[in-house]
């Protein structure tokens, strides 16, 4: 399935040097298309800078490797686009706390990722996954030896956890299911399966199946 990855800061350009990397081929958008070519001439041929429409349009997989206020307002402009894709939404409804640390801008038992899912398009596939790590360990733990690092994700769907499981493969990293979208608080910050919340590092495969 071909991969659009929307976004390119911290998240996204990692995630995107790791598909290329792992030989996958990728399309890398950004509101700014310069800075999307500019990523893709690190990259190499295996990624292709395109405008945020045909990046959407060529798509099957979208990773909205955004802020989770922009992609509540993305899922809104783009919907028509959206429809019949799976969108990989990483997000963590946080903010600077104005302390040095972050908050959580939405109630304490709810997801980010539930309420990206009830924004999707009725024929769209949500799988929340690439935000259980810090953008620092995402970077620094993929193609881990001897044990490779876990990357959980959560979704409803069978067919598009399964794609995205293979990304996630791709990227250097074992995957892992938490289960449906329901359980997506937890791989988010503060969750038990967060490396900002109770889990509080990276782990391995073996580490993860005894807290699933």
């Amino acid at each position: 399935m071909e991969t659009s990855i929307i976004g390119l800061g911290n998240i996204g350009s990692r995630l995107a040097k790791h598909l290329t990397d792992g030989e996958h081929s990728i399309i890398i958008s950004e509101r700014s298309l310069a800075k999307a070519e500019e990523l893709a001439a690190k990259l190499g041929a295996r990624a292709r800078p395109m405008p945020i429409a045909d990046a959407l349009r060529n798509a099957k997989v979208v990773v909205l490797a955004i802020h989770f206020q922009a992609i509540k307002e993305f899922m809104t402009e783009h919907r028509e686009e959206l429809v019949g894709k799976i969108i990989v939404d990483p997000s963590n409804p946080i903010a600077p706390d104005g302390k040095g640390g972050f908050k959580k801008i939405i109630p304490a038992d709810q997801s980010s990722g539930k309420i990206i899912a009830e924004l999707a398009p009725h024929s769209a596939q949500v799988v929340k996954a690439f935000g259980t790590l810090s953008a620092e360990s995402l970077g620094s733990a993929a193609h881990r030896s001897p044990e490779p690092a876990v990357l959980f994700y959560a979704t409803d769907s069978p067919e598009a956890g399964k794609a995205v499981a293979k990304l996630i493969t791709e990227s250097g990293f074992t995957p892992i299911s938490v289960g449906g979208i329901d359980q997506a608080i937890r791989i988010e910050v503060g969750g038990d399966l967060h490396e900002f919340g109770k889990l509080g590092k990276v782990v391995s495969a073996k580490e993860a199946q005894a807290l699933v």
